[in-house]
């Protein structure tokens, strides 16, 4: 069953990285919750206590807006292949742009992607897992490429004005800090 842990171990960190799927919530100090399902090769493992994600342009910008007020971010992943398990990480979040010098200490360590929005970095204070024996078990067939070939097609300039549109506040009207001030 269930354990609660203060890092990551050889295990865990070996089951994130078997997982084509993960989830971020996040909430400012009030309104909405959201919570995100994000995929591709877009997770990093730091340290048994650091972690980042790469995050790609989509419809909101929530997770931004949320992070830039209240730090507080969980990552879930769940097996929905082989052993059941779930997996929670816990902690403090930073979200770093293009602009920031984090961003460029991190940003190596992924592919590249069109359409590339912010890293968020997650300092963990707790890890739990959790049985996971009610999740259904699903195969895996590939990663979507639509994200990408939308991305692509907009170009950086369409992407920017994307942003502009989209991206600069969250459904309750946060600043996401998207663009410098």
């Amino acid at each position: 069953m269930g354990q609660r842990l203060t890092e990551l171990n050889e295990r865990l960190i070996d089951f994130i990285n078997d997982q084509h799927v993960f989830f971020v919530a996040t909430a400012g100090k009030e309104g909405r919750v959201n919570l995100s399902p994000k995929g591709g090769d877009t997770f990093r493992v730091l340290s048994n206590n650091e972690v980042i994600w790469l995050n790609l342009t989509g419809s909101g910008n929530e997770t931004a807006a949320h992070v830039l007020e209240n730090e507080r971010m969980t990552v879930m992943f769940c097996a929905f292949e082989g052993k059941p398990l779930i997996l929670r990480l816990y902690g403090m979040a930073e979200v770093f742009h293009a602009r920031d010098p984090e961003f460029s200490r991190y940003i190596d360590q992924f592919p590249e992607f069109p359409g590339t929005r912010q890293i968020f970095k997650l300092k963990l204070d707790l890890v739990q897992t959790s049985c996971g024996m009610s999740v259904p078990l699903f195969g895996f067939q590939d990663h979507r490429t639509d994200l990408n070939k939308w991305a692509e097609k907009q170009g950086p300039d369409g992407i920017k004005k994307y942003w502009e549109k989209k991206n600069q506040k969250s459904l309750d009207g946060r600043e996401t800090k998207i663009f410098p001030d």
